[in-house]
């Protein structure tokens, strides 16, 4: 593993992100969110505890925050008539330094966008809209 050293007291937090939609290295980005599950459930027969587990499905889910300059430029790159729904999957990189300083690496896989909306309002300084994503698993280092 490589072993990075602190910067100024400092180890690598939010400036670590990388995003790129529709080739695009994504600045404009102000918050993201992830993670999976996957259900499970006791299953009993004879007496009072469990015999034994019964797994479901995988599920993994991302949301990501963008300023609105970003949107427009995203979808300012699109071919006439798409939309932020018809872009491609893409991947959603975090990585930062642990305690320990061990780079942590989690890469969000086959991200897309369900929906495009906007809600501005009286005294907005900055305009951010969130975005659901679906994705299809994440890759936790």
């Amino acid at each position: 593993m490589n072993k990075l050293p602190l910067i100024n007291g400092q180890q690598h937090s939010w400036s670590s992100i990388e995003v790129s939609i529709a080739g695009n290295i994504v600045t404009g980005i102000t918050a993201v969110n992830y993670s999976d599950s996957v259900s499970k459930e006791n299953h009993y027969g004879a007496g009072d505890m469990p015999v034994h587990r019964g797994r479901g499905k995988y599920e993994a889910k991302a949301s990501i925050t963008l300023y609105n300059y970003e949107v427009e430029a995203i979808l300012a790159a699109l071919p006439k008539g798409q939309r932020l729904q018809d872009i491609n999957p893409f991947s959603i990189i975090v990585s930062y330094l642990d305690d320990s300083n061990e780079v942590i690496t989690h890469t969000v896989r086959n991200c897309e966008f369900n929906s495009n909306s906007r809600g501005i309002g009286q005294g907005d300084t900055k305009i951010a809209v969130f975005f659901d994503l679906i994705c299809s698993h994440i890759e936790w280092n």
